[in-house]
């Protein structure tokens, strides 16, 4: 059951760091990034939790 849930969480973390990578390159984040130097904060947010997730369904699949 645990496995389970651990491999939810990497492939939800997979795929929100897909998305986060796609909003990061939409032409509104390309203009915000323009002006302010740093993609859009939802990009960063959706990249950062994707990444979080990942890490914990990749390390909970990997222990006993």
């Amino acid at each position: 059951m645990k496995k389970a849930i651990y491999a939810a969480l990497l492939v939800g973390g997979l795929l929100l760091l897909y998305f986060g990578y796609q909003e990061s390159q939409s032409f509104a984040s390309e203009v915000e990034e323009l002006f302010t130097g740093s993609p859009s904060d939802e990009a960063m947010w959706m990249m950062i939790g994707g990444a979080v997730a990942a890490v914990i369904g990749l390390v909970g699949l990997m222990r006993r």
